[in-house]
């Protein structure tokens, strides 16, 4: 396989095709199983973007070669176990993010969840901001899909015809994180007449629970300095919010950046509780290493729902009261909602 994709530039309404493919010395980076209908729409948005990265590494055991071979990028396909076998249950996703950064090529690495899909500026634009600011960790600004897109949509997406302004009006922002890219957004809406090259399109914040590793920028050394994820959190919740404290931890700037991703819609669990085990276990293990809880939020629904026994000015660690019910599980998935 091999970058020899014709590029594409966005507008506010239409994509268009260069003929000159340009690729960046950047490893994009994404680990999943089970989820290639997520995998085929982030790689043809990557193959659809005004820049192309110069390797992009899944850390997957069940993508068909084939496949992925439709796809003109430089791919690299590793095993997230040694035998190559893997399910939903032994998936480990900080891991498997750290064997992606050990077998990239290059010192830029772009990380994307495999439900991702890029704007067609999104991996030359972040990948010009990290060049700026080479000793700080970057975040990219998500978008969430209302709906999974259909196969014709999907079509459109590798063909490089889906427009930017029909994905827009398909996705919302999470309410719940730190969207400012909704100043832009207003402003439009306002009728400004601003240049848009005036919008701030990076900001710093001293916020690092803000971080979702969704989408992240990051140079080879700060990520070796950070210590790559902690392999300790296991399953569902916390490895992300412990990477960016650990950046913190050692000085390393954090920017929010206005480049959009759109987040492939799916369903979710309001509160999690599909994830009980998994969230408890992490966030014990983070309160041990930075006597703080995360997922406050979470433990506050379960402690409601007397799952767990928990208050956020306590000192020892939660304990599990029980488990949902069925009836419990099923009340709290939500098979539309754009976000969890």
């Amino acid at each position: 396989m091999t970058t020899t994709t014709t590029a594409q530039n966005a507008t506010h309404s239409t994509i268009t095709h260069s003929t000159t493919p340009v690729s960046v010395p950047l490893s994009v980076i994404t680990t999943c199983y089970g989820r290639n209908r997520h995998l085929s729409n982030l790689l043809s948005s990557l193959a659809q973007g005004s820049v192309q990265p110069a390797e992009v590494i899944i850390v997957n055991d069940d993508a068909k070669p084939e496949c992925l071979a439709q796809y003109d990028l430089n791919i690299v396909k590793i095993a997230t176990t040694e035998n190559g076998v893997a399910d939903s249950a032994s998936f480990d996703i900080g891991r498997n993010r750290n064997l992606g950064a050990a077998r990239a090529t290059h010192d830029a690495m772009i990380f994307l969840d495999v439900d991702c899909i890029v704007a067609p500026t999104f991996i030359e634009q972040l990948y010009s901001k990290l060049q700026a600011h080479p000793n700080a960790l970057l975040m990219g600004q998500p978008r969430y899909l209302t709906r999974p897109l259909t196969d014709d949509e999907s079509h459109q997406l590798q063909q490089g015809v889906l427009a930017c302004d029909y994905l827009n009006k398909l996705s919302v922002f999470n309410p719940y994180r730190d969207n400012f890219y909704l100043q832009q957004q207003d402003l439009e809406q306002q009728g400004s007449k601003q240049d848009t090259k005036c919008y701030t399109s990076i900001k710093q914040t001293q916020d690092y629970g803000a971080f979702w590793s969704l989408c992240f920028a990051i140079m080879r050394s700060q990520f070796e300095q950070i210590g790559g994820f902690d392999t300790s959190y296991v399953g569902y919740g916390a490895e992300d919010t412990d990477f960016a404290f650990m950046a913190q931890a050692s000085n390393i700037d954090f920017y929010l950046t206005n480049d959009v991703i759109y987040h492939q819609q799916h369903s979710v669990y309001r509160p999690p509780l599909n994830h009980l085990d998994s969230i408890v276990m992490n966030a014990n293990r983070f309160y041990e290493k930075w006597q703080h809880w995360p997922m406050s939020g979470w433990l506050a629904e379960f402690a409601q729902l007397q799952l767990i026994d928990w208050r956020d000015m306590q000192t020892v660690p939660i304990g599990i009261n029980r488990q949902p019910s069925a009836a419990e599980v099923t009340a709290a998935h939500y098979p539309d909602a754009p976000y969890v």
